[in-house]
C-alpha cells in the first residue's frame, strides 16, 4: 500500500472519529432550551433564605440576556418529600415563583396548575429552606406551560403574533408535536423554545434540537372543538388549593358550599365560572 493511500485512511477514520457539527437551523426552525426545575426570588427572599444582604451570585448566563442561573441552590419541601439543590435562576424578581415537571410534583406531594411564568395566583405551596432560614409560601409554585421567546423581527419572519397559541413539531428519534405553545414577543427576547425536563424526555429531545411550527392560533381563540366536562367539587369548604388547577375552566360546587378568602381571589384571577346545585 502507498503512502498516498495510507495518509486517506487515516485521515478517512480521523474524520469519522471527530464530532459531527450540526447543521445550522432553517429560518422556520426553533432552537429548544429544556428548563429544569428552578426558583425565581424576591430580594426580600433571597435575604431570608441566604442571609441579610445577600444577593445572587452568577454561576452561568443564560440565553435570554439579562438572566442567568445563580451559584446559590435551595431545597423545596412538600408534604411526601424534599428535592434538594434545586437552581435559583437571577436577578430577582417582584415575586417568588417556583417551575417544576409533573415527575417533581409527584414526588413533593403537591399539585401544581400547568400556568404560564408570572401566573402564580392560587397555585401551590411549598417550603424553601436555605442555608440561613427558611420561608413557607401558601402560592407560587406552578409546571411552566410551554412557549417560544422571540423577538419582533422572529415574529414577524414566522408570521405569528404576541399570544399566539401554535403547535411545534420536533423530528427525532421519537417524533413528538406540542400542543398550545404560547408566543412570547419582546425587543430583548432571544429565539428559544422552552419546555420542561418530562415533555423533553417523553420526545428524546436534548438541549440544542430544533422544532418546527406547524400550525398556530390567534389568542383568546379556542384552540380545537373540545370543550372540557364540568368539574365536580363536593366539599363544604371550598379552598384556593381546590380551584386553582382549573384555570377557564367551569367548575360545579355544592349551593350550601363556602369558599376561603384565597378560593374567592383565585376564582376571579383565574376567570374560572363557579356553578352551585343542590344535592340530588
Amino acid at each position: 500500500m502507498n503512502e498516498q493511500a495510507i495518509i486517506k485512511i487515516v485521515n478517512d477514520v480521523i474524520a469519522e472519529l471527530l464530532p459531527k457539527k450540526e447543521a445550522a437551523p432553517t429560518p422556520n426552525e426553533i432552537p429548544i432550551g429544556i428548563s429544569a426545575r428552578h426558583i425565581h426570588l424576591q430580594q426580600e427572599h433571597v435575604e431570608q433564605l441566604f442571609g441579610k444582604g445577600a444577593t445572587l451570585s452568577v454561576k452561568k448566563m443564560l440565553a435570554q440576556p439579562g438572566q442567568f442561573a445563580a451559584h446559590e441552590t435551595l431545597q423545596v419541601v412538600g408534604p411526601k418529600g424534599s428535592i434538594q439543590n434545586v437552581r435559583v435562576l437571577g436577578p430577582a424578581r417582584t415575586f417568588t415563583q417556583i417551575e417544576i415537571s409533573h415527575t417533581d410534583a409527584i414526588a413533593l406531594g403537591i399539585q401544581p396548575p400547568l400556568r404560564e411564568s408570572g401566573e402564580i395566583a392560587g397555585s401551590a405551596s411549598c417550603i424553601l429552606v436555605g442555608p440561613r432560614g427558611s420561608l413557607i409560601l401558601q402560592e407560587g409554585v406552578i409546571i411552566a406551560q410551554a412557549h417560544i421567546h422571540m423577538a419582533p423581527a422572529d415574529a414577524q419572519q414566522l408570521g405569528v403574533q404576541n399570544g399566539q397559541y401554535v403547535s411545534v413539531k420536533v423530528q427525532g428519534r421519537r417524533p413528538i408535536t406540542f400542543e398550545q405553545v404560547k408566543i412570547r414577543v419582546a425587543d430583548h427576547y432571544h429565539l428559544e423554545m422552552h419546555i420542561d425536563t418530562d415533555e423533553a424526555n417523553a420526545g428524546f429531545i436534548q438541549q440544542g434540537e430544533t422544532g418546527t411550527i406547524i400550525t398556530g392560533k390567534m389568542a383568546g381563540e379556542p384552540y380545537n372543538n373540545f370543550v372540557s366536562p364540568p368539574i365536580e367539587i363536593n366539599h363544604k369548604i371550598i379552598t384556593a388549593n381546590d380551584v386553582s388547577r382549573y384555570q377557564g375552566e367551569t367548575v360545579i360546587v355544592p349551593k350550601e358550599a363556602r369558599l376561603t378568602a384565597l378560593a374567592k381571589e383565585a376564582v376571579e384571577k383565574l376567570e374560572i365560572e363557579l356553578q352551585f346545585h343542590e344535592k340530588g
